[in-house]
């Protein structure tokens, strides 16, 4: 099968970023029933799912906000960002808090999931482009398959799931929250 620009593109990034040989990590979770992975690098650490302050006039998929050693972090139910129904949560249902960067400074969300599984090591052949269909997501929040024990993993990329307009509303939503 022969891939698309766009394709070919994800898949030069990723073996740039992973010379022959080299392993990134992958945190692992399960969300409606799909494993997905998150590269480590964007995780900043994994908590218990708490109490989540809903905020007025946010989309959808944003369940509110949250307190976090008294820093209010926007949280995302992903499981609606992906469009289904939102996660119903449970004794595993975890958050993790991810850092993006926000032009010149990082912003944090959580992310709420239904069970973190553990972390895989993959390298570049160990990871295939993100499918052109069939995924049960937008295939623009894919940045490739990793195969694991014959079977796909599906790796998000983090920067991709929210949009820039997102991120900055988010962040205002942040600020604001700080100040009152």
């Amino acid at each position: 099968m022969n891939a698309t620009k766009s394709e070919q593109t994800a898949v030069d990034e990723i073996e740039v970023e992973l010379q022959a040989g080299d392993e990134r990590q992958f945190l692992t979770f399960l969300l409606a029933g799909e494993t997905y992975g998150i590269d480590i690098r964007h995780i900043k650490e994994i908590t218990e799912y708490a109490t989540i302050t809903q905020v007025p006039m946010m989309p959808e998929f944003i369940a509110g906000v949250t307190n976090l050693r008294g820093n209010v972090v926007p949280v995302i139910d992903l499981a609606v960002r992906f469009s289904g129904a939102p996660v119903e949560p449970g004794k595993r249902t975890s958050i993790i808090i991810i850092e993006l960067p926000n032009g010149e400074s990082l912003i944090q969300i959580g992310i709420i999931v239904d069970e973190v599984s553990e972390v895989l090591e993959l390298t570049s052949s160990e990871i295939e482009p993100p499918p052109t269909f069939g995924a049960r997501i937008r295939t623009d929040f894919i940045s490739g398959m990793g195969r694991v024990n014959g079977l796909f993993l599906v790796l998000l990329d983090v920067e991709h799931v929210l949009s820039i307009d997102e991120l900055s509303e988010i962040q205002s939503m942040s600020e604001h929250e700080k100040t009152t």
